[in-house]
């Protein structure tokens, strides 16, 4: 199913709206922690854009599964982007409750301010470890894919 479409891999498709969407969730989960005002009005868009992106992580895996089943494994890779939903759902969940705390601390400010900087201090651990990770998943796979044809190719562009 998630093999080729048009001709083209799949993967190649979906694996940019990964890596556009989930250091866009890294940035406005950090945006509306560092800022709290913008939670009211942003934090709908960076849930669902986190959303997106945490549906997007298993269509990559799968649809790099199909690709590796003609081109070969891509080792670690594929071990790093397995592993990336596990980092990508809890920033969002995470995000999810920051923005409902935040709407009913405006409504009834007490304890829930200490509840809120505790999930803001969980959003920032967890959108610092997304984002180290979908680095090393894009940088394995850039490697995987092109190490050896930057490898055999001279600095003035000519091969070896």
């Amino acid at each position: 199913m998630l093999d080729t479409f048009d001709g083209l891999p799949v993967h190649a498709l979906v694996v940019h709206g990964v890596t556009v969407l989930v250091p866009l969730t890294v940035l406005g989960v950090i945006a509306i922690v560092v800022r709290p005002r913008w939670r009211e009005r942003f934090g709908p868009l960076v849930v669902a854009v986190g959303v997106v992106a945490a549906v997007l992580c298993p269509l990559a895996t799968q649809s790099g599964e199909a690709l590796a089943g003609r081109v070969g494994n891509p080792g670690q890779h594929a071990e790093l982007g397995d592993q990336l939903v596990f980092f990508v759902v809890p920033l969002v969940l995470l995000s999810v409750v920051l923005v409902l705390l935040d709407r009913r601390t405006r409504r009834t400010p007490g304890p829930r301010r200490t509840a809120s900087s505790v999930v803001a201090v969980l959003c920032l651990v967890a959108a610092v470890a997304a984002g180290v990770q979908v680095y090393r998943v894009g940088e394995s796979g850039a490697r995987a894919v092109w190490a050896d044809q930057i490898a055999a190719t001279s600095s003035s562009g000519a091969a070896s």
